[in-house]
């Protein structure tokens, strides 16, 4: 269990790493209009808001899981 949750969390820290580093070249290589239009207009915030972004969508999709394993052991007790 141990190994699994370090890969996980290397998985996660090198993705947020990466996409940060591509979002500084990016924006270090293009102009500013096309920055605004990829990045939107706070361009500042981008590394938190995809942070924000990755934690919501795990968030919903433990829920989900989460509720469909109850249903199963719902419908198993039911029987």
């Amino acid at each position: 269990m141990f190994k699994r949750m370090f890969w996980i969390g290397m998985g996660v820290a090198i993705g947020a790493v990466a996409v940060v580093k591509a979002q500084a070249y990016v924006k270090a290589n293009t102009p500013e209009t096309a920055r605004r239009f990829m990045f939107g207009p706070d361009q500042d915030h981008v590394g938190m808001r995809t942070l924000e972004g990755l934690i919501n969508e795990f968030n919903a999709t433990r829920r989900a899981r989460e509720a469909e394993l109850n249903q199963h052991y719902i419908d198993r007790a039911a029987r």
